[in-house]
């Protein structure tokens, strides 16, 4: 059995529709969208909206950790727009794009930039969306949690940390656990590029030394400063930013 993992899409189509040749079942772990690319400030919804300066600037004011700022500047450029309409019409687009390309079967969880209220107009019979759920991928117990957690960033789909570990403890033993974000350990949650500490979940970490599953499969955190390492008996893994690598993680058994 061979799957292919991917997660941070974040509108790399091109890619994505070729991250299954070769396997049995691509399994996306969120982050579709591109809001804003933070290593090309010309791509993404933000910069299509408000041009490549403006994006150059609130990049800078979210790096230097000026999240005040930050969102003073946004509120600013949106003031006389309506913001839900113009967002949703542009990943409506990218939604139809990314969809699309997905193989069959794929099975998929939201990231924190992610509108779950679409993905049910977008995914076909092929993809099976989950989230606190589990399913059978060839003989083995895959468990998805989806979402990330309250932040400064106010990203689309952030939850608070009790909703969140609920849906950690719903999917109960699991071979293979999966999730956007990290488990909360300083390695796998510090970005080096950007220099600082995304969420982790303290709820993933205690699952790990509870239902003890062999893999931890995340994304979230694109330049990690470890890619994996165990805890316990699980080998987590950072399957990677793919929108930058275009490469798919391999499990196979």
């Amino acid at each position: 059995m061979r799957v292919h993992v991917v997660s941070d899409v974040h509108g790399n189509s091109q890619d994505l529709a070729k991250a299954g040749d070769g396997a049995d079942a691509l399994v996306c772990l969120g982050d579709l969208i591109l809001f804003l690319d933070y290593a090309d400030h010309s791509r993404g919804i933000f910069p299509d909206l408000f041009g490549k300066e403006n994006a150059d600037r609130i990049v800078a004011l979210r790096t230097a950790r000026r999240f005040t700022e930050a969102h003073e500047l946004s509120r600013r450029l949106w003031s006389g727009l309506d913001r839900e309409a113009a967002t949703e019409a542009a990943v409506r687009r990218q939604y139809a794009e990314l969809f699309a390309a997905f193989p069959v079967p794929t099975y998929a969880t939201y990231g924190n930039v992610d509108m779950p209220r679409l993905w049910p107009e977008y995914a076909g019979a092929g993809t099976t969306v989950l989230d606190g759920q589990t399913v059978d991928i060839g003989g083995r117990r895959f468990g998805f949690v989806g979402g990330g957690l309250s932040t400064p960033m106010r990203t689309p789909f952030e939850i608070d940390d009790e909703t969140y570990a609920a849906k950690v403890a719903a999917l109960g033993e699991v071979d293979v656990l999966c999730s956007h974000i990290p488990p909360e350990m300083p390695e796998l949650c510090y970005d080096v590029v950007a220099r600082r500490f995304e969420r982790g979940s303290t709820a993933l970490l205690d699952a790990l030394h509870e239902v003890r599953p062999r893999y931890h499969l995340f994304g979230h955190v694109h330049q990690p400063l470890a890619r994996r390492m165990r805890i316990g008996v699980t080998e987590c893994v950072n399957v990677g930013h793919f929108n930058a690598t275009g490469t798919p993680w391999v499990l196979e058994w």
